[in-house]
């Protein structure tokens, strides 16, 4: 069992409001350590510093997209085990097996909810403790 307080997580979209909602989220979850930025360029600057154990990312972003971020991620020997999951309100088909063929771990559905997020998160560390 992973717990939640010693993981780090980012979270990287363009609207406030959703990072607070996944914020919000992970904090009722038992996480501690979140960071969120606008964009896959300022992710992967955050990258550079911060060790960071989770990515949960929007597809659609300016600068750089979700899709272009998990490809940086997995292509850097530093981050290229992170856990990815994809947030998503209407990804098309061919996005989501691009994003799967580029190595996401899980996708959430817009609207989340806390136990929706805590269910993508389990399935690709395995049960979390922290709550």
């Amino acid at each position: 069992m992973i717990s939640a307080s010693s993981m780090s997580v980012l979270l990287v979209d363009d609207q406030t409001s959703i990072r607070s909602l996944l914020r919000n989220s992970l904090v009722q979850l038992g996480f501690v350590h979140v960071a969120g930025v606008r964009n896959g360029v300022e992710a992967l600057e955050h990258l550079k510093v911060t060790p960071t154990h989770l990515i949960i990312s929007d597809f659609n972003m300016p600068d750089m997209d979700g899709l272009e971020l998990l490809k940086a991620v997995r292509a850097s020997s530093q981050s290229a085990k992170t856990g990815f999951i994809m947030l998503t309100g209407q990804a098309s088909k061919e996005l989501v097996q691009q994003a799967i063929s580029a190595g996401v771990n899980n996708f959430l559905a817009k609207p989340f909810t806390t136990s929706s997020l805590k269910a993508r998160i389990e399935a690709v560390f395995g049960p979390i403790c922290g709550a």
